[in-house]
């Protein structure tokens, strides 16, 4: 993420929602949930879910340096790999 209370922390993004234009991603921005009891005798808790982020305030992070980085794109025979901007590595 690049910015917010979150900042510089890494995930993996478990949901996107195309419509608005979000990301759930694994760990980040995550809300307290109260749950009810659903059944006499079983205590009621709190859950940590992960809240949808704007997809423009997150970035890729490249599996050969480890840095955030821009992607650009080379085409290797058919198919069309991301290349890092930082390392110039390909990774699909």
């Amino acid at each position: 993420m690049l910015h917010g209370k979150d900042r510089k922390k890494k995930g993996r993004v478990i949901k996107v929602v195309p419509k608005s234009g979000k990301i759930a991603v694994e760990g980040l921005n995550l809300v307290t949930k109260h749950v009810k009891a659903k059944k006499q005798g079983q205590k009621g808790e709190k859950i940590k879910l992960p809240r949808a982020i704007p997809s423009s305030i997150a970035m890729l992070v490249c599996p050969k340096c480890g840095k955030q980085t821009r992607v650009g794109y080379d085409l290797v025979g058919e198919k069309k790999l991301r290349k890092c901007k930082k390392c110039s590595a390909t990774f699909e």
